[in-house]
């Protein structure tokens, strides 16, 4: 659903802006930054892109700290890995 909102552009400092009213911000989910795409005539901002390994080191703690950390597969060998040192 498209909703259009009429924002005025403002001096900030040497540069401009606008300022995008906290509901709309709280509605989108967008906390203290944006990713700025320009496609032809059009600004459009979205949310950063979070890392994909961001806090994996402290969830793989939290699931062996609560003992869920154990083989989905369990233990299994193949044929002839009986000859192998690991």
């Amino acid at each position: 659903m498209k909703k259009q909102l009429h924002l005025q552009i403002r001096q900030i400092g040497n540069s401009r802006g606008v300022v995008i009213p906290k509901a709309i911000l709280e509605q989108i989910g967008f906390d203290d930054q944006a990713d700025l795409v320009i496609e032809g005539d059009k600004l459009v901002l979205s949310k950063p892109k979070k890392n994909l390994r961001e806090g994996w080191a402290e969830d793989s703690k939290a699931i062996a700290a609560a003992s869920e950390d154990g083989l989905v597969l369990g233990d299994f060998m193949n044929e002839g890995d009986e000859d192998w040192v690991w």
